[in-house]
């Protein structure tokens, strides 16, 4: 256990960059209440969060592999990212507003290279094990959100549970830089490993001329842009439609997580020994068939009970996929293999909050998880198209 001490550490901060994520989108009904929003506002709010992650693409693998850094990085892509967050009660309108979560999304993005490559090069033989700790913290900060920011707005204002909604994340930071900041000094270390400007771009130009890395993260894209526009429209369909109150949507959106604290490490360990290919085709067809009971729900204890079980499938996939990018690309490519990744994820989904809000305000939120469905079909048949991946990296790395 105290040599997975750093991938439990890591993921502690993973969990910090989605309580960051998910304590915004549970603010989305009362910031729109409050301050006047349209659905479509409020959509083009959630897209700028996509926009800009996908704008930080550009530099942020470059910057990890050539740099190394990869501690340093994580402590400030938190710090940063709360800072943003505990600003919003001061934000007063929608163009204030943008900036910040514009910051938000460069910073979570930002993470991802940094956090995911340093766990690819510390334990390159559990691969699918260790970066399922990595999204299972990401799914406690996603399931913890939810109820303590809910709690927070049954008592205060939505700026105010904002500002203290910050405070953990910057905890988090701290004990990430003092505990493992040492790695990024030792020069022996596989997380620090870095490469030369030159061979950067060498490996970028056979990283984007792989067929089956670029058919991933494309696939990849379809399923993220139905996970986030559930993050978005499944707290305002409780809200407008069921009229749920703060508290009871946290705990709603928890349930919705609960099953990836199971799933996520279950498929990381299966995907190590049977491989990765076979789990996320499961998953994936799984998580087609629960949203479409989503869409036809007609009660909200069916509803609930949907998206607690669309926990168990969508949430399955994240470090089987995070894996698998790993799998194929170089060892000192890792940080920029993950920026392509969540590159095309952001890409994609952007244009799902806004085309969501669209939707939302003309045929009804309820069309959304139509919407949402139709693209996880599109990834069902990309799933399909993917061949078994050769394994390009170094497996006696230490």
């Amino acid at each position: 256990m105290r040599q997975q001490a750093p991938a439990w550490m890591v993921g502690m901060g993973h969990g910090a960059t989605h309580w960051i994520a998910a304590t915004f989108y549970l603010l989305i009904p009362y910031m729109r209440e409050d301050l006047g929003f349209s659905y479509l506002e409020v959509g083009l709010l959630g897209s700028t969060f996509h926009v800009s992650s996908f704008l930080a693409n550009f530099g942020s693998g470059m910057v990890v592999d050539v740099l190394g850094k990869r501690v340093a990085i994580q402590f400030l892509s938190l710090v940063v990212g709360a800072a943003a967050l505990m600003l919003f009660g001061l934000a007063g309108g929608l163009v204030v507003l943008f900036v910040l979560v514009g910051l938000i999304g460069a910073t979570n993005n930002l993470w991802h290279p940094a956090a995911i490559s340093f766990l690819s090069g510390a334990f390159p033989k559990n691969r699918g094990y260790t970066l399922s700790i990595h999204t299972l913290g990401a799914t406690m900060g996603d399931s913890l959100a939810p109820l303590c920011i809910g709690a927070l707005l049954a008592v205060m204002t939505w700026e105010k549970s904002a500002l203290i909604g910050g405070i953990p994340v910057i905890v988090v930071a701290l004990l990430i830089f003092t505990t493992l900041v040492r790695l990024d000094r030792d020069p022996e270390s596989t997380t620090t490993r870095r490469i030369s400007p030159g061979d950067y771009f060498r490996g970028l130009r056979d990283m984007f001329t792989d067929k089956a890395a670029m058919g991933l993260c494309l696939m990849a894209g379809f399923r993220s842009m139905a996970q986030n526009g559930l993050l978005v429209f499944v707290p305002l369909y409780l809200a407008d439609i069921l009229g749920f109150s703060p508290f009871y949507i946290g705990l709603s959106m928890t349930a919705m997580q609960i099953g990836g604290l199971v799933a996520g490490p279950a498929a990381g360990v299966v995907s190590d020994r049977i491989g990765r290919r076979p789990v996320v085709m499961m998953a994936v067809t799984a998580t087609t068939l629960i949203i479409l009971l989503l869409a036809l729900a007609n009660n909200e204890i069916v509803f609930i009970g949907g998206a607690s079980m669309l926990g168990f499938a969508l949430f399955a996939m994240r470090p089987v996929l995070h894996s698998w990018m790993m799998d194929m690309t170089p060892l000192e490519m890792h940080g920029s293999a993950t920026s392509a990744l969540f590159g095309v994820q952001s890409g994609l989904s952007f244009m799902i909050p806004a085309l969501g809000g669209w939707v939302a305000d003309v045929y009804g939120i309820g069309s959304v998880f139509y919407l949402l469905a139709g693209f996880m079909m599109v990834a069902n048949v990309l799933v399909f198209m993917l061949p078994p991946p050769p394994r390009h990296d170094d497996e006696t790395a230490a």
